[in-house]
């Protein structure tokens, strides 16, 4: 109606009115709803109710565990390069940095194992902290990794690996050895550099590649099969051959079973705290590294073919055994000095 050429009542809103956010759901919920704990070093603690604690793995790459478990959500290690943080995304978190400020502890961990172990057949691997570390400084207080641990030394012929960053492993190397007595179990110990400097930029809150090397000499005397990871392998700043074969020596020196690497894959949301960490200590790099993953995760598969015949000539020289080390089918190269190219 109108009165006097004036609208009686305002116009409609351009939008509708929202009477309320949107209502979250799955695992963003449960994050919502989860409870602090405590907060320290610019970090906070929380709560969350997990539905499931192995995770069947669905990938096109080719891996060799089919479940993982990881007993945290976000790791305080705050790897520049580290590739899960996109898991936080799927609790409506988007900050890049919320992964490693807003960390997850898993409520019933063991409980829910005890149960779900039925599901996994002769066979298949399990993979314990693929992304986040299971031994980070919140295993200190809340112990879900260990807990995890003394269900499966209640189990019989599992295939179980963990990945981890910390010393702090040594403390359950009796309880590893444990289960290691009925299971087959190894540990994989990462390390990307043994330039303390170095690493301590890259991971600025995980232990000294020392300390790491340390705790793998003294899980394998305790009768705990370790070995190291080096990944990734960062084009440009660890994959040269002398820092190669630095990390490789220092792995025989400790005792390592295994040393195999992979080289660096780069999701936006690695690349979102990644770049910006190579414009301010390698800024002479940071066009390349955009050129190289700006429309592709992965390098080419020659920049892995190299690597890989590069580690299997070092395993050689330093006599590892590559058993458990990824095969390479190409004959092994004479070392050079020169840095690995970046692409071709």
């Amino acid at each position: 109606m109108v009165a006097g050429g004036a609208l009686l009542m305002d116009s409609l809103p351009f939008l509708p009115e929202c009477d309320s956010p949107a209502k979250l759901l799955g695992i963003a919920r449960l994050a919502a709803e989860g409870a602090s704990l405590r907060e320290g070093h610019n970090v906070e603690y929380l709560t969350i109710e997990s539905r499931s604690l192995l995770s069947r793995v669905v990938t096109r790459r080719s891996l060799p565990f089919s479940w993982a478990i990881n007993p945290y959500r976000g790791c305080e290690f705050a790897c520049k390069y580290c590739y899960a943080r996109y898991t936080h995304e799927f609790m409506e978190l988007r900050d890049s940095l919320d992964f490693e400020r807003k960390i997850f502890v898993k409520q019933r961990a063991a409980d829910l194992l005890r149960h779900e172990l039925r599901k996994v057949k002769r066979g298949e691997q399990i993979a314990i902290g693929t992304a986040t570390d299971p031994y980070q400084p919140a295993e200190r207080r809340y112990e879900v990794t260990r807990a995890i641990l003394e269900e499966f030394a209640r189990h019989r012929g599992l295939e179980l690996g963990i990945v981890t960053k910390s010393n702090l492993i040594v403390r359950d190397a009796e309880l590893l050895r444990q289960v290691a007595a009925h299971n087959r179990l190894f540990v994989n110990v990462t390390v990307t550099t043994v330039d303390a400097e170095l690493a301590r930029k890259l991971e600025p809150r995980a232990p000294r590649p020392d300390l790491r090397l340390e705790a793998l000499r003294q899980l394998n005397l305790a009768g705990v099969d370790a070995g190291v990871i080096c990944a990734p392998v960062l084009p440009g700043i660890t994959d040269g051959p002398r820092d190669l074969e630095a990390l490789v020596s220092a792995a025989s020196a400790a005792g390592a079973k295994y040393v195999f690497a992979n080289p660096l894959f780069l999701k936006p949301c690695s690349a979102a705290v990644f770049l910006p960490f190579l414009e301010e200590h390698f800024p002479a790099l940071v066009e390349t590294y955009r050129k190289r993953y700006g429309e592709h995760a992965f390098l080419p598969k020659g920049y892995s073919e190299r690597l890989s015949r590069l580690m299997a000539t070092l395993r050689g020289k330093y006599r590892i055994s590559n058993q458990h080390a990824r095969e390479s089918r190409h004959a092994h190269p004479p070392m050079t000095e020169e840095q690995m190219p970046l692409f071709g």
